[in-house]
C-alpha cells in the first residue's frame, strides 16, 4: 500500500534525520518549506509558505501523516504572529485531507520546573516564547480532545547532534574544542541539563507517527536519563576531541554585554532560567515502549566521528 508522509518545515536537522527514517515506513516523503530540497532521491519537493493557509492546504493534500517540524527565526514577535497561524492552518489542512498530525515540540511551555519534566508537567511558561508554545500546544490538544483530529505531540529537550547548528552546544563547545579553544558554558557549570540527541529525536518521532496507539498522547522523546552537569559534559567532549577539559563560564553581565551586539543573544536572554538550576527531562514512557536513548558518551563520539574527524582544523 502506497503512503505519503509529509514534513512541514523541511531543511532543519530534525526534518533531515527524520527523512532517512521515513524510508522504512513511507512510499513517498514530501519535503515542504519555502525552498525545499531532497534528502533522498525519491523525495517529493513542495515549495510553500506555511504562513499562508492555501499553501498549507495544498502541501498537506494527499498526505497520510504530517510532521510539523517548523523552525521559525528565533524572534518573539515572529513566533507570536506566525505560530498560531501555522498551527491553525495545519490542523485545518489535516482535517480536510484526513491526515494524522505529529507535532515536534519543545519544553518552553513548562517554564521553570522543580524536579523532572514529564508528560504530565503542567504548562507554566515564564517567557514570552514559552507562552507561544503553550498556546499552540493547547490549540492542538483541544482539537484532539474534541475528536476533531488524530494527532500526537513528540516533545524534545534542547537537542544536539551531528551538524546540528541551531543549538548552542555546537558553536560553544564542539566547535571550540575542535579549534583548540576553551569551550563555554551558560551561567553555571555545576547544574545538570538534559539534552536530546537529534538522531534519537528524529527516529523516535517517526516511530510514534507510524504507531497507531501513540496518537492522542504527548510523548517525551528518548533522552539519556544519566544527566550531566555542564562541567561533566565538557569533560566527556574534551576527552573525545583530545583537548583540555578547561572551560569558561558566561556570566549574566557577559551575556548582557553580548546582547547589545547580537539579536540572537537578546532573544535568548529570557530563556536563561534554564541554566540557573538543574533542568531535567524524563522520557521513561517512550523508552519503556520503544527504545532506549543514546548515552551522552556514545552521542558525542558519533558527533566527533561524523562531523569533525574528517574535517581540516581551523587555522
Amino acid at each position: 500500500m502506497e503512503t505519503t508522509q509529509t514534513i512541514l518545515g523541511s531543511g532543519g536537522i530534525i526534518a533531515r534525520e527524520a527523512s532517512y527514517c521515513l524510508s522504512q515506513f513511507s512510499t513517498h516523503t514530501r519535503q515542504v518549506s519555502r525552498k525545499p530540497k531532497k534528502v533522498l532521491d525519491t523525495d517529493q519537493i513542495f515549495p510553500a509558505d506555511l504562513c499562508r493557509e492555501s499553501d498549507v492546504r495544498a502541501a498537506v493534500k494527499g498526505s497520510d501523516i504530517v510532521y510539523l517540524t517548523v523552525g521559525l527565526p528565533y524572534h518573539t514577535k515572529i513566533w507570536q504572529e506566525c505560530w498560531p497561524k501555522i498551527m491553525k492552518y495545519t490542523i485545518n489542512a489535516c482535517q480536510e485531507s484526513g491526515a494524522k498530525l505529529v507535532f515536534f515540540d519543545n519544553v518552553y511551555m513548562y517554564g521553570k520546573v522543580d524536579g523532572w519534566m514529564t508528560e504530565k508537567t503542567p504548562f507554566n511558561p515564564c517567557s514570552k516564547k514559552g507562552e507561544v508554545r503553550a498556546k499552540i500546544s493547547r490549540q492542538l490538544l483541544e482539537e484532539v480532545q474534541q475528536g476533531n483530529i488524530e494527532a500526537l505531540i513528540a516533545r524534545s529537550a534542547d537537542f544536539y547532534g551531528p551538524k546540528a547548528g541551531n543549538t548552542y552546544l555546537g558553536p560553544m563547545i564542539f566547535d571550540k574544542l575542535w579549534a583548540g579553544k576553551k569551550p563555554q558554558l551558560m551561567l553555571k557549570a555545576d547544574k545538570k541539563h538534559s539534552y536530546t540527541y537529534t538522531l534519537d529525536a528524529a527516529r523516535g518521532m517517526v516511530i510514534l507517527g507510524n504507531t497507531a496507539t501513540a496518537y492522542g498522547q504527548t510523548w517525551h522523546l528518548p533522552t539519556d536519563q544519566v544527566v550531566l552537569t555542564g562541567a561533566e559534559f565538557i569533560e566527556l567532549a574534551a576527552r573525545e576531541f583530545g583537548q583540555s577539559k578547561k572551560y569558561s563560564v558566561l556570566s549574566p553581565s557577559m551575556i548582557n554585554m553580548a546582547a547589545l551586539f547580537s539579536s540572537v543573544v537578546r532573544e535568548s536572554k529570557e530563556m536563561m532560567y534554564q541554566f540557573d538550576d538543574d533542568y531535567l527531562f524524563e522520557s521513561s514512557k517512550f523508552e519503556t515502549d520503544f527504545f532506549k536513548a543514546t548515552s551522552y558518551a556514545d552521542a558525542i563520539r558519533t558527533i566527533y566521528e561524523n562531523q569533525y574527524r574528517c574535517e581540516a582544523k581551523p587555522k
